[in-house]
C-alpha cells in the first residue's frame, strides 16, 4: 500500500520535473536575423542559412535563428547596423559601407585595386578587426564574421575599356571609395542600396553598376545592361561586410549557446563566407555569356592607366584616416602582410 509520504514525494518529484522542464524551456532562444537581399540570392541562401543551420544544430536546438530576407522587418538597408545595435534585430548582415565614415578601418579592404582574393582578405580582414576594430569602432555591437566579396566590377549600358570611357556616365557606386573613382573618371556616382539597382537600371535613372558577378544573376543585371568589364589581377574594388549580433541579446546566452554560436563564427567562417560569395562569381557570369553579353577584360597591363587614376584616393585616404587618429599606411601594409600570410598558407 502506497504511503502518504510516498505519494507526497511522488508528487514532489513530478512538480521538481516540471519545473526543471518549463526552466528548459525558458531558455530556449529565437533569434531574428535580418538582410536586405532576397532569400534565393547566393549570400543568404549558401552563407546565413548555413550559419544559421549550424547554429541550431549545435545549440541542441535550443536556438532558432529565424531569417528576414528584403528587409521584411523594416527600415532600410543602411539602418541594419543600427537595428543590431538597438535590438530591432538580433543578428544582420550588411554593407559596412552602407554607413560611410562610421567604420573607417574596414575602408583599407575597399581600396581600388587593393585585393586580389576574397578568401586571403576576409582572413586579413578577421584579423584586423580582432587585433584592432573589436573593442573600438564595433564595440556596440558583437561581430560574428567579417568578409568581402569577389572582385567588383562595372556592368554597363555601353562597354568600358579604359577610365575616360565612363565620363559623364551615371554609375552607381558600391562605396565612398568607388564613388571617388567614379568623380575622377568624369562618371556621376549615385548612391543606391544593391536591391534598388534594377529599378535604377530599367528606368535609366543609372547608366551601370558597380558590383560582383555574383550577385548579377538575383539582380537580373544581364538582362539589364549589355556590358560588363572585369580586371585581371587585383580587383577593381571590394565591399566588406559583417555578421553582427546584438550585444546585450549574445551575453544573455547561455555557456553552451554562445559555444554553439562561437563555434560558427569567427576566422574560419569569414574565410568561408568570402570564398563561398567569390566562388560564386563563375556560375553568374556564364549567364551573361549565354545572354551574348560583351564582356571586356582589362588586362594587368592595361590596368595601369586605372591604377594612375586611382592613386589620389589613396593619398586622400591615408590623410584622411590620420585626422581619425589612424595610421592608414600601416593598416595598408598590415593587410597586405595578411593576405600574402594567407596565400603562402594556403594557396
Amino acid at each position: 500500500m502506497t504511503s502518504r509520504r510516498t505519494i507526497l514525494n511522488l508528487i514532489g518529484g513530478v512538480a521538481a520535473a516540471a519545473l526543471t522542464a518549463g526552466a528548459a524551456m525558458a531558455e530556449d532562444v529565437t533569434l531574428r536575423m535580418h538582410q536586405f537581399l532576397p532569400p534565393q540570392a547566393n549570400v543568404p541562401k549558401l552563407i546565413l542559412d548555413v550559419w544559421a543551420d549550424a547554429v541550431e544544430k549545435d545549440s541542441g536546438g535550443s536556438i532558432k535563428v529565424e531569417r528576414y530576407p528584403s528587409m521584411q522587418l523594416g527600415g532600410k538597408p543602411p539602418e541594419l547596423m543600427d537595428q543590431a545595435i538597438d535590438g530591432v534585430a538580433d543578428i544582420v548582415w550588411t554593407v559596412v559601407g552602407y554607413t560611410p565614415g562610421r567604420y573607417p578601418s574596414t575602408e583599407v579592404f575597399e581600396l581600388p585595386f587593393m585585393v586580389e582574393d576574397a578568401r586571403a582578405a576576409s582572413y586579413a580582414y578577421w584579423k584586423m578587426f580582432d587585433a584592432h576594430m573589436k573593442d573600438t569602432e564595433f564595440k556596440n555591437v558583437h561581430i560574428l564574421g567579417t568578409w568581402v566579396h569577389g572582385p567588383g566590377m562595372f556592368h554597363t549600358n555601353k562597354a568600358v575599356t579604359k577610365p575616360s570611357d565612363l565620363e559623364g556616365m551615371k554609375i552607381r557606386g558600391g562605396s565612398r571609395l568607388v564613388n571617388e573613382l567614379l568623380k575622377l573618371t568624369g562618371a556621376t556616382p549615385v548612391g543606391m542600396p544593391v536591391p534598388a539597382v534594377p529599378e535604377g537600371l530599367s528606368k535609366g535613372v543609372i547608366d551601370g553598376t558597380t558590383i560582383p558577378w555574383e550577385v548579377t544573376a538575383a539582380l537580373k543585371v544581364p538582362e539589364l545592361v549589355d556590358n560588363h568589364t572585369e580586371f585581371e589581377g587585383n580587383a577593381l574594388y571590394t565591399l566588406t561586410f559583417v555578421l553582427a549580433m546584438n550585444k546585450a541579446r549574445y551575453d544573455a546566452l547561455s555557456d553552451d549557446q554562445k559555444a554553439a554560436v562561437d563555434k560558427n563564427s569567427g576566422l574560419e567562417f569569414s574565410v568561408f563566407a568570402g570564398g563561398t560569395q567569390s566562388d560564386s562569381d563563375g556560375p553568374a557570369r556564364e549567364l551573361a555569356v549565354k545572354r551574348g553579353n560583351n564582356i571586356v577584360t582589362v588586362s594587368e597591363v592595361d590596368a595601369a592607366e586605372w591604377g594612375t587614376v586611382v592613386q589620389p584616393i589613396y593619398d586622400t585616404w591615408i590623410a584622411d584616416m590620420e585626422k581619425r587618429g589612424l595610421d592608414g599606411q600601416a593598416m595598408i601594409d598590415e593587410a597586405k602582410m595578411l593576405m600574402e600570410e594567407y596565400k603562402k598558407n594556403n594557396m
